[in-house]
């Protein structure tokens, strides 16, 4: 049954709702969330009051013969036994795109009574579509959720409870790995189960490293030998296209994730609860202080190109052929060897001390709309897409590599050039060393996370010292968790 496609261009024309900034511009409030009882989603249609009594009853016994010879069972599930539609969102890139909608229209055969509509985008409209629908209570039946958005829609009531389909074997999660799974979890209840598991590294261009006398990366190699990297690939004077300059480094203090990275390897961490910050502005001073005197020697990108950081690889200097290396997680790794060629690999996050901050966490998560009018359909959608082989066949690891232990094992096998790379890559981060994952980010990290780009922002463009934007991004955090 063929179902509808909706291209990315559609995801833009919705208009999220604003944050609320108070004087200062500081963002005080999640995008498009609110809390919506349950019991007031859909008011009940008023019973008439002229109705007679026998007319009442000869109804009942219809309705009941109706449910009979149309097989519902009149259960919680919501199916209405005959045809259903889904609707089913996702964000990534055009491989991914293909994929996902292969892998639909094998779900569909094998259920030709379900039609998927699915829609995709790149990450920043995503999100924002997103939020617009959650604020409707209009979620999608099934959606591809970041591990920052598990708290922030769990705790507004627009995901549904998943734990009573895992408990009864309709969601198979025998095959994931404990840690991983409980990723999903918010105050003890399964909302959404990990797509795949990944890892942070630096994409890096092996034939520039070469031509600049630098060694490939090797886990345990060190922030400063990773600057030093960069200062021998800048020193070769090398440009990038309409003559702009080639650094040895896209500058990662733009990203909270490099951040992360770079304070775990201090002992140190994002969050210490819900509602407090694991790290202080001093710690946050260091970093950017460490960040922004490699953009002064000209060893990072540039003010006007790091302000062009969108989340997709083709508008990061490194996708525009302006940077040998980019901070980024392995799955949109994949991205960069078809646009650069296959001399870009992949290298561990640099260690402080022979300590990695990095760790293996839900490379994204897919979830269930609370109001979805067929839950048990998605489910059946999303077992599919997590223990089907032939579903982990199509989708090998544009997600990273599969929960479910048995398909990625079964995956492995047929995978060549970057994709084999990858899994490799984790075997290896995950030999060296690697924390257990920690719990989701507290519901105003997706707001901090915006915040920390336009923060530092203020650096780069010599606004503001590394020390006053450090001042006004941990005061902007506490208001965000209190």
């Amino acid at each position: 049954m063929p179902h509808t496609r909706t291209p990315a261009t559609t995801d833009t024309r919705i208009t999220p709702r604003p944050y609320r900034r108070p004087p200062g511009g500081t963002v005080t409030s999640t995008p498009g969330i609110r809390r919506t009882p349950r019991t007031a989603r859909r008011p009940r249609t008023p019973r008439s009051r002229t109705r007679p009594p026998r007319a009442l009853a000869a109804l009942a016994v219809l309705s009941a013969l109706a449910l009979l010879l149309s097989g519902c069972s009149g259960d919680a599930s919501g199916s209405s036994g005959g045809k259903v539609t889904l609707t089913f969102a996702w964000w990534g890139n055009d491989d991914r795109h293909k994929r996902t909608n292969e892998a639909v229209d094998l779900f569909e055969k094998r259920h030709p009574n379900v039609t998927v509509r699915t829609s995709f985008a790149s990450y920043e409209s995503y999100v924002q579509k997103l939020a617009t629908q959650a604020a409707g209570g209009d979620l999608p039946d099934v959606a591809q959720l970041d591990y920052r958005q598990i708290s922030q829609y769990a705790g507004s009531d627009t995901l549904r409870d998943l734990g009573p389909y895992v408990k009864s074997g309709a969601l198979r999660t025998g095959a994931f790995d404990k840690e991983l799974l409980s990723t999903g979890a918010y105050e003890g209840t399964q909302y959404a189960l990990p797509m795949g598991s990944g890892t942070t590294g630096f994409a890096y261009d092996a034939a520039v490293f070469e031509k600049a006398g630098v060694d490939p990366p090797k886990p345990g190699w060190t922030w400063q030998e990773w600057a030093d990297a960069g200062r021998a690939v800048s020193d070769l004077g090398l440009k990038g296209p309409n003559g702009k300059p080639y650094t040895g480094h896209t500058d990662m203090g733009v990203h909270e994730d490099a951040f992360e990275m770079w304070l775990r390897s201090r002992g140190k961490q994002l969050y210490a609860s819900e509602d407090e910050l694991g790290f202080t502005a001093r710690d946050l001073a260091r970093f950017w202080s460490f960040t922004d005197k490699l953009r002064r020697e000209g060893v990072v990108s540039q003010a006007k190109d790091t302000s062009q950081i969108s989340g997709a690889v083709e508008s990061g200097p490194m996708g525009r052929k302006l940077a040998a290396t980019d901070f980024t997680w392995d799955a949109p790794f994949l991205g960069y060897p078809p646009l650069l060629g296959d001399s870009v690999h992949f290298a561990p996050v640099p260690t402080t001390g022979g300590k990695a901050g990095q760790y293996i966490k839900p490379t994204m998560l897919l979830g269930v709309g609370a109001n979805s009018e067929h839950p048990k359909e998605a489910a059946e959608l999303v077992d599919f897409l997590l223990n089907d082989p032939a579903a982990g066949d199509i989708l090998g690891v544009t997600r990273g590599v599969p929960p479910n232990q048995e398909i990625a094992e079964r995956v492995s096998k047929d995978l060549k050039g970057p994709e084999k790379e990858l899994y490799d890559f984790g075997k290896k981060v995950i030999r060296y060393g690697v924390d257990p994952p920690p719990k989701a980010p507290p519901r105003g990290d997706v707001v901090l996370q915006v915040s920390f780009s336009r923060v530092y922002q203020q650096v780069v463009y010599e606004r503001q010292s590394p020390a006053e934007a450090a001042e006004e991004y941990v005061a902007e955090a506490e208001r965000e968790l209190r």
